[in-house]
Order: structure tokens, then sequence, then C-alpha cells
């Protein structure tokens, strides 16, 4: 147990429970640690006391006689360490599991897609399959925030969010390659949401009053739109914080005046003649089946129309995302997330069905027709403007006061483009920091008090422009599906990996998730792209692949105890053990030959000579015997010379020092 005199008495006097303190870093107890069956008072292990004590950041152990008398016997330099230590003030802006996450991850599910196109997905879906078609896309994140959970709660979650999870279980080269790709994907998906607020503000302008025209008009908005998110998020943490508090109340406010709308029913015969007929089976029942149509010169079905609403659920990371301002990511992340998701997904299935039952597929806006009953005659010509399928202003005249119907479109899509705009160069600086990847460490420098990313701010607007000025919602959508799918994919694939490999450092505490299960999230997500578009996928995985291999092969300078290097030890290990079993052949014989040649390098023709035989299909093992000691830090110098010629020399064997020895004792150990 590792615990300062300081600690101790601040656990005597202050915080007897060991329970009042919020803040991760200076906990002494197992509060963010702890199960039901074992709960102990013990002091969290110093991860600086388990470094290779090559490292720079590595940290002396205390002895007994250092911590039953730290005030005497404390080092000078730990105590230099300790006053030069930044310790969190006003200035750190911190946020807890309701601002920091719960809110972040309502407003980006709630976007775009709930009041532009959640209509048309029960126009062409109907009632029954967008409920099945909802229900999906929460299997799909709720198995994903279940699994990112037990990440999360596995050990400290620093900066990067999303990139951070994967790439200290998975490692660099599948952390490398998803956070290129989600940093783009919510680049993008920015784009998305100002598309959609263009395409809704677009609406509120008359023809007569175009700059140029409908397309390019909502082109110049959007632009306009991204300016004005980018110097908010530019200004600062806690700015992009209120506004998400405005946003959101907006937003709630628009919600319930569609269910309130929806009670009171249609207002005038122009609301019934454009389809809102108010709580009807009969347009239930027309309604609860699907019918499938061309819009926009693409014949739909059950997947196509799934690829264009999958979005509406990838916000369930927002809060991930930002995990380096969490005052405690490990309880907030789990807390924040799932709540977010069940919230959400209520709300989707409830207006869902109102939709569905209150609003006709097709009306022609004819107020000649409510008298027999005939709007929905206009489909027989494909006339029809209004309806379900025709029209994207269902959610508006549905509700009770149509322009806050506005303002919660415009709250849902600023909202989502913000969180957007936050998280994807925050994932991305934490990429570049690591310096997986060349010529990008431009983008790691941070600046002010919360290390913001304003270059790759500057970056994500670019990326963002050009995608606003490159297509419409239905075009960007289903790339996005593809892009947060993948990410998904490596999630859930981490916490089957962990689960499956059972490295000493997998103990999460969030217990409500399973290795099988993650999966089958895992499996489903990669189906579901491929249902999707198998060649959008095809595109995804190669450039997931390019990644992937780019960074094998510049092989970065990292140790982050991968669950990968847990399974080779595991599989490495399995095999000796079977190997112990079984009896050997002659069929099956391979020299395994000790060649004492001291270091490699001075006996390169009896290393080769040996390779020759060998030939890296048996065992090599060259010993090295010196008479003097060495230190520690000579052995590992010695260590690191030897396998670098092996690699330059392109030889497989193993190289063992003795020392402290004379040369029949060491050959005699060596042996043995």
């Amino acid at each position: 147990m590792y615990m300062e005199h300081e600690q101790e008495e601040e656990q005597e006097h202050t915080d007897s429970d060991g329970m009042d303190s919020d803040d991760p870093l200076t906990c002494t107890d197992t509060k963010y640690g702890k199960s039901f069956r074992h709960f102990t008072r013990e002091a969290l292990p110093r991860l600086d006391n388990y470094r290779n004590v090559l490292s720079l950041h590595a940290a002396p152990r205390p002895t007994l006689d250092e911590l039953h008398n730290a005030s005497l016997s404390r080092k000078p330099q730990m105590v230099e360490k300790d006053l030069a230590t930044p310790t969190l003030t006003s200035t750190n802006l911190k946020f807890g599991w309701i601002k920091g996450v719960l809110m972040r991850c309502l407003l980006n599910i709630w976007g775009v897609m709930l009041f532009l196109r959640l209509s048309w997905v029960v126009g062409q879906a109907g009632v029954a399959q967008s409920m099945l078609l909802i229900l999906t896309t929460s299997v799909v994140t709720t198995i994903t925030a279940l699994s990112m959970s037990a990440i999360s709660t596995n050990g400290v979650i620093k900066g990067g969010g999303t990139y951070y999870m994967i790439s200290r279980s998975l490692g660099p080269e599948f952390g490398g390659s998803i956070g290129l790709i989600f940093s783009m994907a919510n680049a993008v998906a920015c784009a998305m949401y100002v598309v959609g607020f263009g395409e809704s503000l677009i609406t509120l302008i008359p023809e007569t009053a175009y700059m140029v025209d409908k397309g390019w008009d909502q082109a110049i908005y959007g632009c306009i739109t991204i300016v004005l998110l980018t110097g908010i998020v530019i200004v600062g943490m806690e700015w992009e914080a209120k506004a998400q508090i405005v946003l959101l109340v907006i937003l709630l406010a628009a919600i319930a005046d569609f269910c309130i709308g929806s009670i009171i029913g249609p207002k005038s015969d122009v609301e019934m003649a454009q389809g809102f007929v108010g709580y009807n089976w009969t347009v239930l029942q027309e309604n609860i089946g699907p019918d499938y149509r061309r819009f926009e010169e693409v014949d739909y079905n059950f997947f196509s129309v799934f690829a264009i609403f999958f979005p509406a659920a990838t916000g369930i990371l927002a809060g991930a995302n930002i995990s380096g301002d969490l005052k405690d990511p490990q309880k907030s992340i789990p807390k924040g997330t799932l709540l977010a998701i069940l919230l959400t997904t209520i709300s989707y299935l409830v207006i869902a069905v109102i939709a569905g039952w209150t609003v006709l597929r097709d009306a022609s806006g004819d107020v000649a027709d409510i008298a027999n009953w005939t709007m929905a005659n206009c489909a027989a010509t494909d006339s029809c403007a209004y309806g379900l399928h025709n029209s994207n202003d269902v959610i508006r005249l549905v509700s009770g006061f149509g322009p806050l119907i506005y303002g919660g479109c415009f709250a849902a899509t600023l909202s989502s483009a913000l969180a957007s705009l936050v998280s994807a160069p925050k994932v991305f600086q934490a990429l570049c920091q690591d310096k997986l990847y060349p010529y990008l460490e431009f983008f790691a420098k941070g600046y002010g008090p919360n290390n913001e990313p304003v270059r790759g701010y500057v970056l994500t607007f670019v990326i963002a422009v050009a995608f606003i000025l490159m297509g419409g919602l239905n075009q960007i959508a289903p790339l996005i599906s593809n892009f947060f799918l993948a990410a998904y994919a490596l999630i859930n694939f981490s916490t089957f990996h962990a689960s499956l490999a059972k490295p000493v450092g997998w103990r999460p505490t969030f217990r409500f998730y399973n290795m099988w299960l993650s999966l089958v999230g895992s499996l489903l997500c990669v189906a579901i792209m491929f249902v999707i578009s198998w060649i959008t996928a095809l595109v995804t995985f190669g450039f997931l692949l390019t990644l992937y291999l780019l960074v094998s092969y510049r092989k970065p300078d990292v140790n982050w105890g991968s669950t990968t290097q847990a399974q080779t030890y595991k599989a490495a290990l399995t095999g000796v053990y079977h190997l112990n079993t079984v009896t050997e052949h002659v069929k099956n014989y391979r020299p395994q030959i000790l060649v004492l040649t001291g270091f490699p390098g001075e006996r390169p023709i009896l290393t080769d000579f040996t390779y020759l035989l060998t030939k890296g299909h048996s065992l090599m093992l060259c010993g090295h015997i010196i008479q003097g000691q060495v230190s520690h830090r000579g052995r590992e110098a010695l260590t690191s010379r030897a396998y670098q010629w092996f690699k330059g020399r392109k030889i497989k064997a193993f190289y063992s020092v003795v020392d402290d020895v004379g040369f029949k004792e060491g050959a005699s150990a060596l042996v043995q």
C-alpha cells in the first residue's frame, strides 16, 4: 500500500468516511474502483511506481521507513515535484455527468433527422417498420454504450474519448486508424447538421427573395452558420456549454409542442388539406405497413432508409469525446450515455407513432378535397406536395405553435453541429499528440487553460465547408453511417478482445456488459455497413486497413499495454502448455541451439552459421557471459543493441546475458 503521510492525515481529519472527495485526481480510497466483493480503504496504486525504471516518469517506491516517517525522510525531489504539479483551479473547466455527458448526448442524438427526416421515414417504412428501425439503431447504440462503459471504467480516461479508449485497449494500429476516421466522421457530421439547418431555414424564405437559387442559398446560409459556430467554440468550452443549455431548453419545448399539437388536432381546413387529420384509426391502419417509393432518383427499401436515419442515433459518443473535460469520466460516461439513449429512443418511438397516426402519406393541399376525403387521390398522378412522403414540414404542421418547431429544428441542428465541431478536434488533437502519423504534430498544440485545439477547429471548419458545398442530407448521411458503424464495431470488439485475453489490467468496475454481446454488437455493425452500401463499406475498411498498415510500418515508440499484447502472450503460453504434453517425433524434430557468441555482433560468422541451421524455424539462443557485474541500465542497453543487430541482419533469435560469474558457471547457467 503506497500512501503518503499527508494523505493519511487528510483521511483521518477531513475525510473520515473516505467518500467526501469527488476529485478522482486526489481521492485515495477505492471509491472509483470498488465492487461489492472488494470494498477496501486502501490507496489506489500510483502508476509511476510501476513504470520501467528507465522511464522519465518513473517514481521511486517508498520504503517502510519512509511510509512511517514521511515528513522526516521524504526526498527533496519529490517535494519539488509536488510543488510543480499543477492543480485543478477554477480556470480548468470540468463538467459533471449531466452537463458533460447527458446534455451533450441528448443534443447530438436529437439532431436534424428528428425534424426533417423522421416523418419521411414513417412515410416510407410505415409505423411498424419505423419502430423496428428505431429499435434496431437503439440495440446497436446500447450494446456499444455498454462496451464503452466497460472500457471507460477500466482505468483513467484522458482526453481523446473514443480514440483514447480504442488505442489503449487494442493498440496504436487500431486506435490510430479509428481515431482518424472518427475525427473525419464528426467533421462531416457537422456539415450534415449545418446542411439540415440551411434546409429548414430556406423554407422560411420566399422564392422571390433567393440570392441565387434554393441550392446555393442553402449552402451560403450553411457557410455563414459554420463560421459563427466555429467562433463560439474557439471562444471556449464554457461559452459552448452555456449555448448548449439554451438549445436544449428550446429543443425540449419544441418536442412538447409537437405532442400537444397532435392532441389539439388540425386548427384549420388548410392543415387538414395538407394531410394533418388528427388521431384517426383509419389513417393508422393505412400507415402501419411500408410503402417504399422512389425519391430523389433512388429506389428506397428498409436498409437504404435505415442508412438515412442511422445518423440520428450516432450522438452517443458526444460525452466520451470530451473525456478530458469531465470531472469523473468513469462514472459520467456510463450514466449519462445510457440515460440519453433511453430518453431519445422513447422520444423517437412516440414521434413516429404520432406522425403515422395523425398524418396522411399523401395530401394535395386543396381544401376542396376535404369534403369527399380525396386529399390522397393526387398520389395516382404523383402530384402530391404534402403528406409524410412529400413534405419535410410535417412536424411543424402537427405542432400547436409552428414557430417553436422552427426554433426546435434550429436548436437540434445547431446543437448537434456544435457537439461535432467540438468532438472532431478533441479526438484529432489526442491522436496528433501521440505522433502515430507523420506531419500531424502541428495540430497537437493546444491553447488556453483547457488546452483548446484551435488549429483542429480551423481544420474541421475547412472540411465542413467543403461538404456543405458538396451535397444534401441524403447524400451525406450514408457516408457518416458507415464511419460511425466502423467506430462502434471497433469499440465492441475492444471489449470482447479484452474479455477474451483477460489481461491483469482488465478489471472494469462497470459490470453490466458481456463479452459475447459485445462480439454480436461488433458483427452486427459490420453486417449493417455492408447491407447499407457494400461499396462504401469496402472503401471504409480499405481506408482503415491502409491506416493500420501505415502505423504498423512506422512502429511508433509507444507501449500502452494493449490487449493484443496480452493475447499474444496468452497464445504463446497456451502453446507451450500444449507442447509440454506432446511426445517428440522424429518428423517434427527441430534443433534448439545455444551458441556462446558473447555479443552477437562480435562474432557474426558464428552467429550467421548457427542461423543457417535454424532459419527462424527453430530456437536459437545467443548467450553472453560477462565476468563483471552489469547494471540494469547496462543490461537493457546491451539487449536493445543485440536485437537491433538481429533486426539489421534479419535473424530470428533470442539474446541472454549472464553477469558476475566465471565462464564455466555462466555457461552452466545458460544450459540449465
